[in-house]
């Protein structure tokens, strides 16, 4: 895929000139691979390129300005939603890329994926596989680890660790209303007394 920017060398405004730069700028910055098409010298860039911004971006004259950014065939958009998408650290979103492994739009896809599936897509992977070969860990494999720091975290419980836990366990169960308020010998006999 292309990157495709067309912009005009020969802009009298300064505005378009600073706009042109910017996007160019950013490209380069980001090492993304682009081809400039200048729609002041030749005429069928011109032509192409107000051909193919769709009607609903063009501004109400009818005639687009540079910068006009689009992938191969595809338009992407003009300064401004490329401003918006640099702002937002969607970039490689705005040209329709994959972003490298590692920057900062990857990570915030990431953290979006999480959310959106409400798991980390390496768990994700792993349970869906498991779930697919209908393979489950036997009991005894649960415990086995190649990182020693994990077998210390994966350790079957001592048994003082299992009496602390029934202890625990003991201590949360709710008391019943006996329980809660226990009934003195002077209640007793006064509940004796009424009941006869």
């Amino acid at each position: 895929m292309v990157i495709k920017v067309y912009l005009a060398t020969a802009s009298g405004s300064t505005a378009i000139k600073k706009k042109q730069q910017d996007v160019v700028g950013f490209l380069e910055a980001l090492k993304v691979d682009y081809t400039e098409f200048d729609i002041a010298t030749n005429e069928e860039n011109r032509m192409w390129m107000r051909e193919n911004v769709p009607g609903e971006k063009k501004p109400t004259n009818g005639i687009p300005l540079p910068p006009q950014i689009f992938n191969d065939q595809n338009y992407c958009g003009d300064y401004d939603t490329f401003f918006n998408a640099k702002e937002d650290n969607e970039v490689f979103a705005f040209l329709g890329l994959a972003p490298p492994a590692g920057s900062k739009e990857a990570q915030l896809a990431e953290k979006a994926l999480i959310l959106q599936n409400g798991k980390d897509p390496e768990e994700h992977h792993k349970t869906s596989a498991e779930e697919c070969n209908g393979d489950s860990a036997a009991p005894e494999d649960l415990h086995k680890t190649s990182d020693p720091g994990e077998a210390a975290e994966m350790k079957e419980p001592s048994e003082k660790e299992e009496e602390v836990e029934h202890k625990e366990e003991d201590a949360e169960e709710p008391l019943t209303e006996d329980e809660e308020h226990p009934v003195t010998e002077d209640e007793e006999q006064g509940e004796a007394a009424t009941e006869s």
